[in-house]
Order: structure tokens, then C-alpha cells, then sequence
């Protein structure tokens, strides 16, 4: 099926300049899809210029609510938008790729627990569980991998998942000093997006 381009951001809180710039990245890198890891809003302040700059270059969108902004947050730019959706507990097959999530942290407006996180990416799962290419999205960190800095502990629920679907790669953000940082559960390559955003090709 040939390489897929993504751009994957997360934690704007609300900067629209920011969202403007990722939205022409995603143009001027020709990227397949566009992928938010949620805290796109400052505690759900402002709704407005922050899904709309991408849908204007043309960008297929694939999110998950933050720890700032709720549920019906997301489901709201699922819908307001087309071409986008939000993934938590939901998947899509992009190309030959599987790609499945869940938001939200243990702090924040959408506090969701260890348990709540792993049956939300199981129910997701199910959609994609025979494609043999699977990407994962998360709001959180998953537990015992590099984005874990003292006082914020990752979620033991997220490193269930991984451990049990294996996707080839988990994308999130939450911790902003890590962001940027790669690493490793198992074969699954873990990358921390943040604002800057990062361009991945699988």
C-alpha cells in the first residue's frame, strides 16, 4: 500500500497561531493525515480556529480529548468538521493501517483510571484487531516508558494495551517537559508529539 505521511501535534492549549502553523506544515509536507493527541484547548476556553485550519488544507483529522477539554468537546469537532473523527474508544483503517486510541489523563477536566483506560483502547481495538499494521493514539503517557518524569506517572492501562495489541507505534503528548522523546515497550515505538508536532511515515 506504499508509505502513509502523518502529522501528529498535540498540547496547542488554544494557540491558534500554533494550529495555523501545523496546518501549513501538514500542507507544505503533503501528509496522508492529521493526528491530535488532545489539550487542543486551554480548559475548553476557546473552541474556535483550532480544527478548522487543517480541514481548510484538505487534511483527513484523527483526535482524542485531552485532560482540557471533555468528551463532548471532541465529539462536538468530530462533527462540526468533516473528515474528522474522534477516536477514543472508536477506530479507522487508513490504507492497510489500524489506527485506534483513547484521551483523556488521570488529572483534568477528563480523568479516566487505569482500568477505564484499558477497556476504552480494548473497545477500540476490536474494530482493527486483524490488520496486521496498528497505530495507536493516546492523550497519556504509558507507564514505565521515557515521557515518565517524577510526579507524573504514566498509565498502567496504556502499557496493558501495548502490551497486548502490539501496535508498531503509540502517539501522545500530556507531558510537555518530555515532548519530543522517543523510546520503547516491547517492539512498540513510543513518541511524545507536544506542540511542535511531528511529521512520522510508516
Amino acid at each position: 500500500m506504499g508509505k502513509m505521511r502523518i502529522l501528529a501535534a498535540g498540547d496547542v492549549h488554544g494557540d491558534t497561531r500554533q494550529v495555523k502553523k501545523l496546518a501549513e506544515r501538514a500542507k507544505k509536507e503533503n501528509v496522508d493525515l492529521v493526528i491530535l493527541t488532545g489539550d487542543m484547548t486551554f480548559a475548553e476556553k476557546s473552541v474556535e480556529n483550532l480544527i478548522g485550519p487543517f480541514v481548510k488544507a484538505g487534511k483527513k483529522v484523527l483526535l482524542v480529548p485531552g485532560n482540557h477539554e471533555t468528551l463532548a468537546t471532541a465529539d462536538f469537532f468530530a462533527e462540526m468538521y468533516p473528515d474528522t473523527h474522534n477516536l477514543h474508544g472508536y477506530s479507522i483503517k487508513v490504507k492497510d493501517i489500524g489506527i485506534f486510541g483513547a484521551g483523556g489523563a488521570n488529572i483534568g477536566i477528563s480523568t479516566i483510571n487505569d482500568r477505564e483506560m484499558f477497556e476504552t483502547l480494548k473497545k477500540a481495538h476490536e474494530g482493527i484487531r486483524d490488520l496486521k499494521r496498528k497505530i495507536m493514539i493516546t492523550h497519556m503517557h504509558p507507564y514505565g516508558s521515557v515521557s515518565e518524569i517524577s510526579g507524573f506517572r504514566g498509565s498502567k492501562g496504556i502499557t496493558k494495551a501495548i502490551k497486548e495489541f502490539h501496535p508498531e507505534i503509540l502517539i501522545h503528548s500530556h507531558i510537555h517537559e518530555t515532548e519530543g522523546i522517543e523510546g520503547k515497550i516491547g517492539d512498540t515505538t513510543i513518541i511524545n508529539v507536544g506542540r511542535k508536532g511531528r511529521i512520522i511515515e510508516i
